[in-house]
């Protein structure tokens, strides 16, 4: 298990950068003030990792909020991701750049590829997704990416990534809450050097309707959310909680004042399924 004693612990990715364990999650906030003022809160909270993607269409108030902040920009970790339209070799070269400009930096912490396999590309994912994985490496090379991963990739996707790939992807991020692990393909991703970052961490809202998990959150006089963010650090995964209440960003940060025992990490273990399971890529409709 990583240190887990506060919200600026790391894990080291397999080329030795150093991302702080949660992240702070911008999926289905909306751009404009909603977005960068939430930022801002969890940047104020003490969050030091930020999460957005190109589809998200925040970017730039993301950028905003960072810049309103105040922080140094090499004191926080920046996720975007590619979007499924740009799966060859120039767009996806092209697409950072777009990235870039609109988040206000020369550089992200960690560029994804979002989907393994998007409509555009289904009849040739494989040969798409080795073109974009060496955009991916030479985005790495110059610079513009410190780290560079995939996102909602299964085990056969990365499997044919790694017949051409000359770099292995150092981050998958994926759907993981105790309503889908999605045992194998993590167990897979750490086996090959890759960290685990949960998106949805909290499902998406139907895990604080679960009963059992709220006697475990009353048994440590804690909230649903951080009972389950906790378990996600205990499976070493990294989640990234997202939130627009700042009263919630702050209390999604705490959860370092307690640790949830073997028989408790078991009970929330047995949740598969209660609140909806990852969406297979390769049935995505985008």
């Amino acid at each position: 298990m990583a240190h887990l004693t506060k919200l600026t612990d790391t894990y080291t990715l397999s080329n030795g950068v150093e991302i702080p364990i949660v992240g702070f999650g911008t999926w289905q906030t909306p751009s404009g003030e909603v977005a960068k003022q939430s930022v801002e809160d969890a940047i104020a909270a003490g969050y030091r990792h930020i999460d957005t993607a190109a589809i998200y269409g925040n970017e730039e108030s993301v950028g905003a909020g960072i810049k309103a902040s105040g922080i140094n920009r090499h004191d926080l970790f920046l996720t975007t991701k590619l979007w499924n339209d740009s799966h060859e070799y120039k767009k996806a070269m092209a697409a950072i750049d777009t990235s870039l400009q609109k988040l206000g930096t020369d550089y992200v912490d960690l560029y994804l590829i979002h989907w393994g396999n998007p409509i555009k590309y289904r009849d040739h994912w494989e040969e798409a997704n080795a073109d974009t994985w060496r955009a991916m490496e030479d985005i790495l090379k110059s610079g513009k990416a410190r780290a560079i991963g995939i996102s909602n990739f299964r085990q056969h996707h990365l499997e044919a990534l790694f017949k051409t790939a000359s770099v292995k992807p150092m981050v998958n991020q994926s759907f993981l809450n105790p309503s889908d692990m999605q045992k194998d393909l993590t167990e897979f991703c750490t086996k090959n050097g890759m960290l685990n970052e949960a998106y949805s961490p909290l499902g998406t809202g139907r895990i604080f309707e679960i009963d059992g998990l709220k006697k475990i959150a009353a048994r440590y006089n804690k909230t649903v959310a951080q009972v389950v963010l906790r378990w996600s650090l205990q499976h070493d995964f990294l989640p990234l909680p997202k939130s627009v209440h700042k009263q919630r960003i702050i209390e999604n940060a705490q959860l370092f004042d307690f640790e949830l025992s073997h028989h408790d990490m078991e009970l929330i273990d047995g949740f598969h399924g209660v609140a909806g399971l990852a969406d297979n890529p390769d049935e995505s409709k985008f």
